[in-house]
């Protein structure tokens, strides 16, 4: 029986357009009604994840910065995993070359919650996420000077082939902290979130299921991404977007349909109410 589910926001609950479909929607008010905790899992902090928990039906419980944060939806905080500074600044200190792209993020209320070096407000890749996040955002030169307090997380953004590569750079010189990866090869651009040891989605929803007193065998994960790993792995039962990346696929867990076609609706009707016919199936490697 499923008693929590958690669902990636981005290519997972969102369609491609950035909007709940409507059976999405339906399906997540079923399980809350039917007393399925739904917990949103994502990569955004608090505040940018706010426009679409907001319209979504509650209670909710909300892993944010990929695992680095637990908060109900009203923002009180449940779980916090920070960066300890020395870590940040050396990690911003080992890829210099990234230091164009790279923002430090903060648990704090509104101003200075990330922090660039500089801000190129009209770059043709960030300047609606600059945009969106404008009240969020300050910036400090040398960037290590906003350090006066242990961080979420160390960002940095980019292409596909330059992300992928700092990636897999990072995770093997990792000495204190922890790398995540989120790619949209469509877009031709990645994320890469440096934060504390240990850290991930599915560690925060592995203490989260304990402190609730689940069972994996009860726990429920939807993603698409490679940020969503650990958060799969943890979750007896897995599910992936049909829009998911193909090196996740190859690990034959049930695929559900795409974003744009309500796969989480889909699954939820499969895996919490038995729906029959739902058309899920494996992906075999």
């Amino acid at each position: 029986m499923i008693r929590l589910i958690a669902l990636d926001i981005d290519g997972t609950l969102l369609d491609s357009e950035g909007r709940i479909p409507g059976a999405n929607r339906a399906a997540i008010a079923r399980a809350i009604d039917a007393g399925v905790e739904v917990a949103l899992a994502t990569g955004r902090r608090y505040d940018f994840a706010r426009p679409i928990f907001e319209s979504l039906p509650g209670p909710l419980t909300l892993i944010l910065s990929n695992g680095a944060i637990v908060k109900t939806r009203d923002g009180q905080t449940l779980m916090r995993s920070l960066l300890p500074r020395a870590v940040a600044r050396s990690v911003l200190q080992q890829v210099p070359e990234h230091r164009a792209s790279a923002a430090v993020v903060f648990d704090r209320v509104r101003e200075g919650q990330v922090v660039f070096e500089a801000i190129d407000w009209d770059h043709p890749r960030h300047a609606r996420f600059f945009a969106v996040n404008r009240p969020f955002l300050s910036e400090a030169s040398p960037l290590e000077t906003c350090l006066t307090e242990d961080p979420i997380q160390v960002m940095f953004s980019g292409g596909c082939t330059d992300m992928r590569a700092l990636f897999d750079r990072l995770r093997q010189s990792s000495d204190g902290f922890s790398v995540a990866l989120t790619e949209y090869q469509h877009r031709d651009f990645s994320m890469v979130d440096v934060v504390t040891a240990g850290c991930s989605k599915g560690s925060a929803l592995r203490s989260w299921s304990e402190h609730r007193g689940l069972q994996r065998s009860e726990v429920m994960a939807m993603g698409d991404n490679l940020n969503d790993l650990q958060m799969l792995e943890f979750a007896g039962t897995p599910v992936l977007m049909g829009n998911a990346l193909p090196e996740l696929k190859a690990l034959g867990w049930p695929v559900t349909r795409t974003n744009d076609e309500a796969g989480v609706a889909q699954a939820i009707d499969k895996y919490v109410f038995g729906a029959q016919g739902s058309g899920l199936k494996a992906q075999g490697a």
